[in-house]
């Protein structure tokens, strides 16, 4: 498996006009020293364009003005991996390079365990290799249960196994997915803010609270949408899907996508 543990990081930029500083430090910056880092396997960050927003479900209203989903898989052994990870987060800051903090939030952060991955079988690759392969855009969605463990939620969870995960590889334009059950997020009842920290610290007693779907897109990014909406959700009583949304790859310096809105 490319990762047992991976962490997700949706962004709000609250400033209007600080869209091309956050994506400037962000891309420049910040997200090349995490890559460095040995215990980071991979990393990539996607845009909440205006476009995909508009075609979004979001139900949860802290996720609605998601601009950013930022994204790192992590080397075994991952808890050393995540360790270095956090630490890497403060000495950022005391070299005061953390410019984000004045004008950006994170309404969602989550560690997760990766459960699955899966590629279609046109595209040849091992689900390993998936994402490092490029995409025109992903789909992530996360879906909150009302019971981390339970009927309701094993039967949910079967069907996504058994039923959802092959047929997303049968739609035109999917080239695989992968998915991730939660082991802390900041969205947990019992989760509590790592005192004096500008980083994520997991805490917390809800495992499992949470299921992300990452779909990779090759074809038309809104016609493959379309397509996934028609590929059973199965059933609905085990709790909610709070975020839904395409998210395209971001290209340094083509950072105009706010501009004027």
């Amino acid at each position: 498996m490319l990762s047992e543990a991976v962490f997700f990081s949706f962004a709000e930029v609250t400033d209007q006009r600080s869209h091309r500083a956050y994506n400037a430090w962000h891309q420049l910056d910040h997200r090349p020293e995490n890559l460095a880092l040995d215990g980071v396997r991979h990393g990539e960050r996607w845009v909440r364009t205006p476009g995909c927003a508009a075609t979004s479900l979001v139900t949860d209203a802290r996720l609605e003005r998601t601009h950013y989903v930022n994204m790192y898989w992590f080397r075994e052994p991952w808890r050393s991996s995540f360790a270095d990870w956090q630490g890497l987060a403060e000495r950022s800051y005391q070299w005061g390079r953390r410019p984000e903090i004045e004008y950006a939030v994170r309404p969602f952060m989550g560690l997760f365990r990766t459960v699955r991955g899966r590629a279609a079988p046109r595209v040849l690759i091992d689900p390993d290799a998936l994402p490092f392969r490029p995409a025109r855009a992903v789909q992530l969605s996360v879906h909150r249960f009302e019971m981390a463990h339970g009927p309701a939620t094993h039967a949910f969870l079967r069907e996504a196994e058994s039923r959802r995960g092959p047929d997303l590889l049968a739609v035109d334009g999917v080239a695989g997915v992968w998915t991730f059950s939660s082991i802390s997020t900041t969205l947990d009842p019992s989760f509590e803010d790592m005192a004096g920290s500008v980083t994520f610290g997991p805490s917390g007693t809800d495992a499992g609270l949470f299921r992300a779907e990452l779909v990779f897109i090759d074809g038309a990014p809104e016609q493959t949408r379309r397509d996934i909406g028609g590929v059973s959700s199965g059933p609905d009583d085990a709790g909610q899907e709070i975020f839904r949304s395409l998210l395209l790859p971001i290209t340094a310096w083509d950072w105009d996508w706010f501009e004027g809105t």
